[in-house]
């Protein structure tokens, strides 16, 4: 098994995560240190991170949160600030989070020791559409919205197509549901931007048609069964 994707079926990080471990020169395979591309034998190798040995997770957990703002999507952060791994309830396995939703950000947030599936859902080939609201002051006339629909450049890298619609309009702000197929490191805000727009509240509320189904700000629930499922074949 490739030494990145063995690391995120050990419930260590996602495999982009895991590849920046491993180039760190943080990762050993029996006692030395590992590079990208290599292969582990997942059931004779000692694999160590940080000097601590992981193993295969024995069943994989899933768990949906509403992340608040003030955390970040990371195990651990290197400024020592809150992650959402504090806010996890006490018995959940080693787990982490699915992608990005950025320190200003909130929102439904996917947890998890399935590395594969994680790698499905942020992986761009797969287009997943991903359901924001999104305010900002004032509005945007509708040449703006359709540049933005159609597509903007953004670090040198035009953004795919995106759906826009107005869901509250008032003197003062206007509300969006924005909904976008790729994970690109702050999309949207960066998007708006383009057009003179500074985000003011940026929630993900749906993946695919997985909502957050009442859960109140900062909690934390299993996906059942069915969302598991519901996920890994969208």
């Amino acid at each position: 098994m490739r030494i990145n994707k063995f690391l995120a079926e050990c419930g260590v990080a996602s495999r982009r995560n895991c590849d920046k471990l491993i180039k760190d020169g943080l990762v050993t395979v029996n006692g030395k240190v590992a590079n990208l591309g290599d292969d582990v034998d997942e059931f004779n190798d000692s694999v160590s991170v940080d000097g601590k040995k992981v193993n295969l997770a024995k069943k994989h957990e899933y768990y949906i949160m509403n992340k608040p703002k003030g955390y970040v999507c990371t195990v651990k952060d290197e400024k020592d600030r809150k992650t959402v791994m504090h806010l996890l309830p006490p018995g959940v396995g080693r787990v982490f989070p699915v992608g990005r939703l950025d320190y200003d950000s909130e929102g439904l947030l996917i947890l998890t020791s399935d590395g594969d599936l994680c790698n499905r859902l942020t992986h761009p080939s797969s287009e997943i559409p991903k359901t924001y609201v999104v305010k900002i002051e004032g509005s945007l006339d509708e040449p703006a919205l359709a540049r933005l629909r159609k597509g903007v450049e953004i670090d040198g890298v035009k953004t795919k197509k995106c759906t826009i619609k107005i869901v509250d309009e008032t003197r003062d702000y206007t509300k969006y549901h924005v909904i976008v197929t790729e994970g690109r490191n702050r999309e949207i805000r960066k998007m708006f931007l383009t057009e003179g727009k500074e985000v003011k509240f940026l929630k993900r509320i749906k993946i695919g048609d997985l909502g957050l189904s009442g859960l109140d700000r900062g909690a934390v629930k299993k996906l059942s069964k069915e969302e598991v499922e519901y996920l890994k074949n969208l």
